[in-house]
C-alpha cells in the first residue's frame, strides 16, 4: 500500500463495516479511504417512507461506526456517478470501489461508473456485496443462470461458505473533506412511516442475528409458518440494506449444523432471485413468461385488497399488518399476492408497487421474483397454482390469533371460525366487517381454465 494512495468507496446497499469487501479492499490498497453515500433522488422517489426511515437509521449507525474507525461517512446529494467522480477528483483519488447489484438501474449505474472511471483514469473495483453467492457464479449447462430453484439450491448448497471478515482496523479520511449532514426523514419524504418499524443499522442487525442464532434457529423449521407465533428471523431489512453481510449470515448459520438447513434454504431463495434478476433485468416490469388472457382493471377491488377490506380475514390481516408494521410474514405475502392476481385477476405489477412502497425490506429481486412466481408469469413450474385463503389460514393460523390481532372486527370469533365469518348466523357477529368481494372457488376455476397444464421450465 502506497502512503500517497487514496480511494473512494461508493456505498449503495452495503451499509456496514463488518465483512464489507469494498471497504476492506479500499483499506488494503490505499492509505486514505473516503466512504461515500450519495442520496440519489431517483431511488428516494421510488422508496416508501418505511424504507427511507430505515435508511436514515442505517446511515446514522454507519457514520458512528466509521468515526470509531477514524474516518467518517461522507454524504452528498445527486447522481451517484457524478458525485463519486467529483469527489475523487477533489481529493486526488486513484481508485473507486463499489458494490455490484442486480437491478436494471444498478446495472446501468455500474456501466456508467465504469465508463467515467476509465475516462478519468481511475481504477474501478466492483465487488459482490449483496449476495452470499454472486449472480452468475452458478449456472447450468448451456445457460448463464438458473430458472428453477431446486437445482440451483443443490448447486448453492455444494459451495463452501466463505469466511466472513471483520471491519478494517483503522481508516483515515483525506484531509479537508467536509462530511456533510445526514439526510433526515422529513427531508426525504412528506409521508409518515408505519408505527412499528425495526431500527435501522448494522448494530441493530447484528443484535437481531445473535438473538436468532441463539434462540430462534433451532425452532425455525417447526415455527416459521406459524403466523401468530412470528418465529421468522426478521433479518430481511438488514440484508436488503446491507447492514448485515449475506456471506456472514450464511457462514454463521451453516456453522450451527443441520438445524440451519431450512433457514439456509430461505437465504438461497434470496440469491436465486438476485441471479434471476441480474440475468433478466427487465422482469422488474415485464413478465418472464407471458400470461394467457388479460388482467382485470377493477380499481374498486384493488383498493379493497390494498386496504385489507376483501372479506377474507387472512388476506385482510396480512394487508393491515403491512400498513401497521411495514412487514408481512412470507407465507401471508404469498396468500395476499395469490388473492390479488388469481382470485381478483389484477396485474401483479400493481401489487408489487404496493409492497415496494410499504415494505421496509422491499427488495426488487425478491419482491418481483415472488410476485411473478405467484402470478404464474415467473419461475413457478405450476403457473396455475392458486392459494386457497381459507385452507391456508386454517393451516397457518389454526387458533385464529393472527387474524384477530390485525382484524379487531373479528375479535369475538373463536378458534378457526374467524377465518370464515360468512358462515356465522344470520345475525352477524361482526356487522362492520365487509362481505367477500369475490368468490374464491369461481376464481380458481377461471384461472385453471386459462392453462392446459404446467409449464415445462428448464433449469
Amino acid at each position: 500500500m502506497r502512503p500517497d494512495r487514496c480511494a473512494v468507496v461508493l456505498l449503495t446497499r452495503d451499509l456496514r463495516v463488518h465483512d464489507n469487501p469494498v471497504l476492506a479492499g479500499a483499506a488494503r490498497n490505499a492509505a486514505r479511504v473516503l466512504p461515500l453515500f450519495v442520496v440519489d433522488e431517483t431511488l428516494v422517489g421510488s422508496a416508501g417512507a418505511n424504507r427511507l426511515a430505515f435508511l436514515t437509521g442505517a446511515l446514522a449507525d454507519l457514520r458512528t461506526s466509521l468515526r470509531e474507525l477514524g474516518a467518517d461517512l461522507v454524504v452528498r446529494r445527486g447522481d451517484p456517478v457524478v458525485e463519486a467522480l467529483r469527489i475523487a477528483r477533489d481529493v486526488g483519488a486513484d481508485a473507486v470501489f463499489s458494490g455490484s447489484d442486480a437491478s436494471a438501474y444498478a446495472q446501468r449505474r455500474e456501466a456508467r461508473l465504469e465508463r467515467e472511471c476509465r475516462g478519468a483514469r481511475l481504477a474501478l473495483h466492483l465487488e459482490s456485496t449483496t449476495a452470499a453467492v454472486p449472480p452468475g457464479e452458478l449456472a447450468p449447462a448451456e445457460r448463464d443462470h438458473y430458472r428453477v430453484f431446486t437445482p440451483y439450491w443443490r448447486r448453492w448448497r455444494e459451495q463452501s461458505p466463505s469466511a466472513a471478515a471483520g471491519p478494517p482496523q483503522r481508516l483515515q479520511l483525506p484531509q479537508g473533506v467536509e462530511p456533510g449532514p445526514l439526510p433526515s426523514l422529513r427531508e426525504l419524504t412528506p409521508d409518515r412511516p408505519s408505527m412499528n418499524l425495526p431500527p435501522g443499522g448494522e448494530r441493530a442487525g447484528r443484535r437481531r442475528l445473535e438473538l436468532f442464532l441463539a434462540n430462534g434457529l433451532r425452532a425455525y423449521e417447526d415455527g416459521r409458518n406459524d403466523l401468530a407465533a412470528d418465529r421468522t428471523s426478521r433479518l430481511s431489512p438488514y440484508l436488503h440494506f446491507g447492514c448485515l453481510s449475506p456471506v456472514e449470515v450464511v457462514a454463521r448459520a451453516d456453522a450451527c449444523g443441520p438445524v440451519a438447513e431450512p433457514f439456509l434454504r430461505q437465504l438461497c431463495w434470496r440469491d436465486f432471485y438476485l441471479q434471476l434478476l441480474a440475468a433478466n433485468p427487465t422482469t422488474s416490469a415485464d413478465d418472464l413468461h407471458p400470461r394467457p388472457g388479460g388482467w382485470s382493471d377493477d380499481d374498486e377491488a384493488f383498493e379493497c385488497w390494498r386496504n385489507g377490506e376483501t372479506g377474507y380475514p387472512i388476506v385482510d390481516a396480512g394487508m393491515r399488518q403491512l400498513h401497521t408494521e411495514g412487514w408481512m410474514h412470507n407465507r401471508t405475502r404469498l396468500i395476499v399476492a395469490s388473492f390479488l392476481t388469481k382470485t381478483l385477476g389484477i396485474d401483479w405489477r400493481r401489487g408489487a408497487r404496493v409492497f415496494s412502497d410499504l415494505l421496509v425490506d422491499g427488495d426488487v429481486a425478491s419482491n418481483v421474483g415472488n410476485w411473478q412466481w405467484v402470478a404464474g408469469t415467473g419461475v413457478d413450474t405450476r403457473p396455475n397454482r392458486v392459494f386457497n385463503p381459507v385452507a391456508q389460514a386454517k393451516r397457518l393460523d389454526p387458533t385464529g390469533e393472527y387474524v384477530r390481532r390485525y382484524v379487531p372486527e373479528l375479535a369475538e370469533f373463536g378458534g378457526s371460525t374467524v377465518h370464515e365469518p360468512w358462515r356465522a348466523p344470520l345475525v352477524r357477529v361482526a356487522p362492520e366487517y365487509p362481505d367477500r368481494i369475490a368468490d374464491y372457488a369461481e376464481a380458481t376455476s377461471r384461472v385453471r381454465s386459462l392453462r392446459s397444464g404446467p409449464r415445462a421450465a428448464r433449469a
